[in-house]
């Protein structure tokens, strides 16, 4: 009997034991998943994916390696397009209408950064939003072109990069060329703030040097090839500044330039690739990766866009000798040697 009694009593305290134990677990696995339910946000949060709004007026080598700069900084930086970053990128084929209406959509889709490469794509987002933040590459001169108050103190939602050089290095350097230079032929688009801003100072810089300046303003790119045919005869050299639109036809350019022996000089590099003599100018995909730097450091929030718009220092020579050849241009050693990149060589 009291065997009997104590068996029961062991079975009854392993129920209990056993009931306890699965409280116990219940409990724990309760905590485990209200705890897991806490930590969700946090890693969706985490994990959010950046809406990049990407604007390039017009496709040519120069803005093209400027967005490809932006991309590969922003990767270099933990922003990877697929991954937690979603870029959207748009052209408006060298159309201002198509320019507006591309940072009129990224408006609405409510990017949450939109980057514009070139001045009137910049132009057309500062009008489209003033919340979204925007970081602009390559305006020459952001001020003129009403995007910030000052390169120091930009003001509103946009800062960026800017391409701007001294024209007086490019008119002494076809000085060097052209020692007897009289007359300088110009290109331009008349609806560029950014064209207009070189122009003048193309004027001041060659007024200073005795040299004439030959204007030829305009609209699209299929007037620019007319452009260059109109100053045949007339000057000594083609200088064609940073203009989106001219440097978009640069092929055209060359050509007619070529048939009347009149010497093409470039402001950027990727033009003298493509048939310009030579040219002081600035490596576009460095210039992309400072503002793929700099959109990086604001979606990171380690920066804003009252943050200074960043002008870059550096300009390198380059020269074709073919192009040169095939103006009838000789180069001297000295030039050659103080170039970074002699192509045909």
């Amino acid at each position: 009997m009291r065997r009997a009694i104590q068996t029961s009593l062991a079975l009854l305290l392993t129920m209990f034991v056993g009931v306890g134990c699965s409280g116990v677990a219940e409990q724990q696995a309760s905590t485990s998943q209200e705890a897991t339910a806490q930590e969700q946000p946090v890693k969706q949060e985490e994990q959010k994916t950046i809406t990049l709004g990407i604007t390039q007026i017009v496709e040519h080598p120069a803005l093209d390696s400027v967005r490809k700069g932006i991309v590969d900084a922003l990767a270099d930086k933990g922003f990877k397009d697929g991954e937690n970053l979603n870029v959207d990128l748009q052209n408006a084929q060298g159309d201002m209408n198509n320019a507006i209406s591309i940072a009129q959509k990224f408006t609405a889709d409510q990017k949450d950064m939109i980057v514009a490469i070139a001045t009137p794509t910049a132009q057309a987002a500062a009008k489209a939003t003033k919340d979204i933040p925007i970081v602009f590459a390559t305006v020459t001169d952001p001020v003129a072109a009403g995007l910030v108050e000052a390169l120091d103190k930009p003001g509103d939602n946009i800062t960026g990069t800017s391409d701007q050089l001294p024209m007086a290095m490019q008119v002494d350097l076809i000085k060097k060329f052209i020692p007897g230079v009289k007359k300088i032929g110009v290109i331009y688009s008349s609806s560029e703030v950014n064209s207009e801003v070189q122009v003048k100072d193309i004027e001041a810089s060659a007024k200073e040097r005795n040299i004439g300046v030959e204007k030829v303003g305009i609209t699209k790119a299929s007037e620019v090839q007319s452009g260059a045919e109109a100053l045949a005869g007339k000057v000594d050299a083609i200088l064609i500044p940073v203009d989106n639109t001219v440097v978009s036809a640069m092929e055209g350019v060359v050509t007619t330039a070529l048939k009347a022996k009149l010497p093409v000089f470039a402001s950027d590099t990727d033009s003298v690739k493509r048939g310009a003599v030579a040219t002081y100018g600035i490596d576009y995909y460095k210039m992309g990766y400072q503002t793929g730097e700099m959109a990086a450091r604001i979606l990171k929030g380690e920066a804003t866009t009252a943050n200074p718009v960043e002008v870059t220092k550096d300009a390198d020579l380059t020269i074709n000798l073919d192009s040169a050849k095939a103006f009838g241009l000789q180069v001297s050693d000295e030039l050659k040697k103080s170039a970074k990149e002699v192509i045909g060589e």
